[in-house]
């Protein structure tokens, strides 16, 4: 992650950590483990669409950060659902899962390594 930490202003960084200091954090290994075991939540891909389009998480939704806080109540109205976000890599969607906290949505994580770790993982990717 240092290597990616490195392409982002201190700024950037700060406000990230400042979110991560309130957001659960999970990771690829622990994502796949969760699915296998029949583990019931939302996959939420917070990237941009050009990015979805490129490839995604199977059976991830698309809710982007930048539409988020806007449309979740719509495609999720019960915040009370389990919701894992991910982005490329994992501070976009911890960013996101901070806002949505705040909007009362209680179970949320943010899957550190992001869509990055997963495709290194070779863990399962769709194309729409």
């Amino acid at each position: 992650m240092a290597a990616t930490a490195k392409q982002h202003s201190d700024k950037f960084l700060k406000i990230v950590a400042d979110a991560k200091s309130r957001v659960k954090e999970t990771n690829v290994g622990d994502v796949k483990k969760r699915r296998e075991a029949g583990e019931k939540f939302l996959l939420v891909d917070v990237r941009e669409e050009s990015e979805w389009a490129n490839g995604h998480v199977t059976d991830a939704i698309h809710l982007s950060k930048g539409i988020i806080e806007r449309d979740i109540e719509k495609l999720i109205p019960d915040d009370s659902t389990k919701v894992i976000l991910y982005c490329g890599g994992g501070f976009r969607s911890a960013l996101a899962a901070d806002n949505i906290q705040k909007m009362g949505y209680a179970n949320v994580e943010s899957m550190d390594g992001g869509y990055g770790a997963w495709a290194a993982a070779g863990l399962p990717t769709s194309k729409d």
